[in-house]
């Protein structure tokens, strides 16, 4: 009876709490085991939050097996059985944490490639693609480089390595083996119609383009400030014009429309540009001055364009005036005065007292009247574009003159690769105009880019038409970068290999105006130099962005920025990546540091300074080494400089000069009429009769 009592304890342990008499019926056992899971109940808001987690967890797996226990009379299985259930329950609740293995969403951005390869034309929309990037941060990335583009335009091969660069990508051209030359096939760029020739009857009078030009500070801008009678002269950096202006100046009835070009030798192709579009020139020459090499060379290009000159004698009113010196000047250049037999125009004037400004004012009319000046003011609008830039707020503006027909507001305007549709017309005071005529500038908004100064702009009725014929224009171009073969000769191979050890200083130029970049490029170009090469690796209008800081970098280069601004993005990227940026706003300033830059990059030369000679008396023969016994004939003998050794007029060795002594003791030079004993780094040949001439190498700056 004892066995039994102690086998049974263990059963009835768990329910002890119900104080059930050992020995029930069953009725009694049921009641018993309802007792035990209501007491558990009650218990129950007492456990922990994490024990109320695990009875959650455990809840659906001792479910099934609770249910089963429930028509088993015997209460021990069913309170012991939760014991086994729901201990492996927390082992086998791993499953709820495979969300943790949901990364897989992101898994498609791994495929993309840091190699992009695209085959030309090269379309944002498609480049972005390739790069898994949204296309509007392209079209972000190519507004800094000063490029508008849309989703659907062509860029060239430069522009797309750029962006990829600035992206952290590489970027390829994809590479045909067969049928490359005949890329070329698909582009035929269907240019717009020539204007025919105007019926006599349509042609009227139009204004005279006037271009203004001479030496620097001989009072150019001075003369336009006074004919204009304002005081815009003040404000020139440098007292040098820095970008063309164009202006229209009323005298009465008619008109004269002024061209001011800078007079810096440096802007000469900014000068040549403004006399192909002028009608006359006005060379301005500083009586106390005479003429320089830039009036000299204005007059050449006037002639080039075969431009008549009228010559305008500035700074009259000065102490140091010589008119009769400056015309017999001119008459040596073939500008011989009227009052000298000659049909050169000539006044003498004033510009800062006004005196004889009217008289030149009556000169312009009246050549103009003899030039017959006309121009057909109907049909589709023609000009020249003298001046093109990004103005912040507007975009691409550019500055043009018309030369035929009417420029409306809302035209389809064609400017080389460029297009748009004409958005607004500012004149030269500044205000919004409707249409303009031949001879008038005006400023203009709409195109698509900067066009070059220079180029043509046409108006054309179909602006699909216009978009076709400036993208294929962009095509061609692009093509004829891409695709040019090097011209291989004997001379230029021959060169390639010199130039395998010539040095490059490697430029990036951000300027105001496209004018001012074409200009300063021209100018660099010019730095002539056998020694180190001049590299203009990217020229742009606009302020200096991050990818410009980006470029230098990879392109190992300085920037350089011309009336143009620093982003902050870019500045802080030059720091970081040790890039140097330099600023200026005069020219002149801008051509000479280049120029010391390039000096910089030079290694020193070295250059030979004879300190002295001596002459070998006898030879000791030491132990270890043999040592010369010299008299100094000339200068001075220094220990541990270089030293020559030179026998029947021939040099046989070159070295230091090791040991320098003076009979036992060491000396740091001997000078002329002593003598010494001088050991040369390995050299024991000694004669009697040698001479050892003692010099120095000095390090010297190069020149170009």
């Amino acid at each position: 009876m004892s066995k039994e009592k102690s086998a049974s304890t263990p059963a009835t342990k768990p329910t002890r709490k119900t104080a059930a008499p050992k020995v029930k019926s069953p009725a009694e056992e049921a009641d018993s085991a309802h007792a035990a899971k209501t007491a558990a109940a009650k218990k129950k808001p007492a456990t922990t939050h994490a024990a109320e987690k695990k009875a959650e967890v455990a809840a659906p797996a001792t479910a099934p097996v609770a249910a089963k226990a429930e028509p088993t009379p015997a209460p021990a299985p069913v309170t012991a059985a939760p014991a086994p259930v729901t201990a492996p329950a927390p082992a086998a609740s791993p499953a709820p944490a495979a969300p943790a293995a949901s990364p897989a969403p992101a898994a498609p951005t791994a495929p993309i490639s840091k190699i992009v390869i695209m085959k030309p034309p090269i379309v944002v929309k498609e480049l972005a693609a390739k790069m898994g990037l949204k296309p509007f941060q392209l079209i972000h990335d190519l507004m800094e480089l000063n490029i508008f583009a849309t989703l659907t335009q062509t860029i060239d091969e430069d522009t797309a390595r750029k962006l990829c660069v600035k992206k952290g990508f590489t970027f390829e051209i994809e590479k045909r083996e067969r049928g490359a030359g005949q890329v070329h096939a698909p582009v035929k760029v269907v240019e717009p119609p020539k204007p025919t020739p105007p019926k006599p009857t349509e042609l009227q009078s139009r204004p005279p383009v006037v271009t203004i030009m001479g030496h620097v500070d001989h009072g150019k801008t001075s003369l336009l400030d006074a004919i204009r009678s304002t005081r815009v002269a003040a404000g020139e950096a440098g007292g040098i014009t820095q970008h063309i202006g164009a202006y229209t100046v009323k005298r009465g009835t008619q008109s004269i429309t002024f061209l001011d070009t800078p007079g810096h030798a440096a802007f000469t192709a900014m000068r040549a540009r403004g006399a192909s579009v002028t009608d006359i020139v006005i060379l301005v020459v500083a009586a106390d001055d005479s003429l320089m090499p830039q009036t000299i060379e204005a007059i050449n290009h006037a002639r080039a364009a075969k431009v008549p000159i009228i010559v305008a004698i500035n700074k009259i009113d000065l102490p140091g005036a010589n008119t009769t010196r400056v015309k017999a000047h001119l008459q040596e250049q073939g500008l011989v005065p009227e009052e000298y037999g000659g049909d050169t125009i000539v006044c003498e004037v004033s510009a800062t007292r006004k005196i004889g400004i009217e008289k030149l004012l009556e000169m312009m009319l009246l050549q103009a009247e003899i030039l017959e000046l006309k121009a057909n003011p109907h049909g589709s609008g023609r000009g020249v574009i003298i001046e093109s830039q990004i103005e912040q707020g507007r975009g691409p503006t550019a500055t043009l003159l018309i030369q035929s027909g009417t420029l409306r507001l809302g035209d389809a305007a064609l400017c080389g690769p460029f297009f748009g549709r004409i958005r607004a017309i500012v004149n030269d005071v500044g205000q919004n105009i409707k249409e303009a005529g031949p001879s008038m500038p005006v400023k203009i908004l709409g195109l698509n880019g900067v066009p070059s100064p220079g180029e043509e702009l046409t108006t054309m009725r179909n602006e699909k038409e216009t978009r076709e014929i400036g993208e294929e224009r962009a095509a061609k171009l692009r093509l004829g970068k891409l695709e040019a073969p090097p011209r291989v000769t004997l001379e230029n191979l021959f060169a390639t290999i010199a130039d395998g050890q010539r040095k490059v200083l490697k430029v990036i130029l951000k300027g105001d105006v496209q004018g001012s970049v074409e200009a300063i490029v021209s100018s660099l170009s010019k730095i002539e130099s056998k020694k180190i090469d001049l590299e203009v690796v990217h020229a742009a209008v606009g302020p200096i962005s991050e990818s410009d800081i980006l470029l230098a970098k990879a392109s190992q280069a300085i920037v350089i920025g011309f009336n143009t601004k620093t982003d902050n993005s870019a500045a802080n990227a030059a720091k970081r990546e040790g890039i140097q940026i330099k600023l200026f706003s005069i020219i002149y300033e801008l051509i000479d540091q280049v120029k010391d830059a390039m000096v910089g990059l030079l290694d020193p030369e070295l250059r030979e300074t004879q300190l002295g000679t001596a002459v070998v008396k006898q030879v000791f023969k030491l132990s270890k080494f043999p040592v010369a016994g010299c008299s100094v004939s000339t200068g001075r003998i220094v220990r541990n400089a270089r030293a020559r050794v030179v026998r029947r007029k021939q040099p046989i060795y070159d070295g230091g000069i090791h040991t320098l002594k003076r009979f036992q003791d060491e000396a740091s030079e001997v000078r002329a009429g002593l003598e010494c004993g001088i050991r040369l780094g390995d050299f024991n040949d000694y004669e009697e009769g040698d001479i050892i001439e003692c010099y120095q190498l000095e390090k010297f700056t190069q020149s170009l």
